[in-house]
């Protein structure tokens, strides 16, 4: 069975204004946790991260 890969980018520093990291956007809990989710969850993680990246300027 195949596992949902990481959105991880090695880019660790978490935004003390939102909580995201900045390099893959996801809390420090879904960081931790992340090795015990299953799949489904993890999709959800991914669907979520493109609402909270910002908006590069136009």
């Amino acid at each position: 069975m195949t596992t949902v890969p990481s959105p991880c980018i090695n880019w660790c520093d978490i935004n003390p204004e939102n909580g995201y990291c900045r390099g893959c956007y996801r809390t420090l809990t879904e960081i931790a946790d992340w090795s015990d989710l299953t799949n489904p969850e993890k999709l959800e993680v991914w669907s979520q991260l493109p609402s909270r990246k910002p908006q590069a300027p136009q």
